[in-house]
Formats: structure tokens, sequence, C-alpha cells
């Protein structure tokens, strides 16, 4: 399956193809575009959008992308639900929720930069949420 959302990727958009790959679609093929071409993208190759305004897979109130593939896919690993707030604070300026979103923001924000498109991005950060899974199955996050 395809699955497409915004060039340029931090935590979110990053958080997004890694629980897809591992919990959802293990063959998934991810494009990435400006904003702009989303959508018609989209419709174009048959991808579903997220992260991006107005889609199902995307921010809804306070939650982000990461909150609506857990709900749409109906995962209730307590560790996933435990990720789910790191991202979500790292996404959004809700930092403060789970004190681990502050070093995923900058670990983010750093990949985006140092990588020189979002495949390497992906590829580069995968291990940092896939550690950030077992971290949260050992029982070890407690919030703010």
């Amino acid at each position: 399956m395809k699955w497409i959302t915004r060039a340029k990727a931090r935590a979110d958009r990053i958080a997004c193809p890694c629980l897809i790959r591992r919990f959802i679609d293990k063959q998934a093929e991810f494009l990435f575009v400006p904003e702009a071409e989303v959508m018609a993208t989209a419709a174009r190759e048959g991808a579903t959008p997220y992260d991006v305004p107005g889609v199902e897979l995307g921010h809804h109130g306070e939650r982000c992308s990461f909150d609506a593939f857990l709900d749409t896919y109906r995962l209730t690993d307590p560790a996933l639900q435990a990720l789910a707030l790191i991202v979500r604070g790292a996404d959004t300026d809700a930092r403060g929720i789970a004190k681990e979103a502050w070093g995923l923001y900058a670990v983010a924000s750093g990949f985006r930069e140092i990588s020189r498109d979002d495949f390497e991005n992906m590829e580069r950060q995968f291990p940092v949420y896939d550690a950030l899974y077992a971290y949260c199955r050992s029982g070890l996050p407690r919030g703010a």
C-alpha cells in the first residue's frame, strides 16, 4: 500500500511510517511531496494521505496523526499508547505531556536537518522509535 504526506518530516511524519511498517503494513511504500501536492498526488498514486489537514489520519484537536493511526487501526498496546504521548508532545506545543517529548523533538529536528531527504531521515530515525517503543514496553515512562 502507498502512503503519502508532506515533505521535510520531523516527528509525527516519521513516527507514523515506523508505526505503519511495524504494525500495519510491512510492505508500505511512502511518498513525501510538497503540502500543496499531497491530495492530487494521493489521488493519482492511489495513496493514503496522513498528517495533512482534513484527513482521517491527521491531527484532530490536541491529538496528532500517530494517535489517529492507533485509533483507526485499533492498536491498543499500552506501549504504543505511551509512545503516542511522547510523539504527540514532540509534534505539538504540548511537550509537557511527556518528559521524553523534548528529547524526541530535538532528535527529530536534528535528523531532519542532517538528512538529504525524507527517506534517509526515516532510515536514521526508525531505530529511535524502535528504542522508544522498547522503553515504553519496559514500563519506565512516568509522564511529565
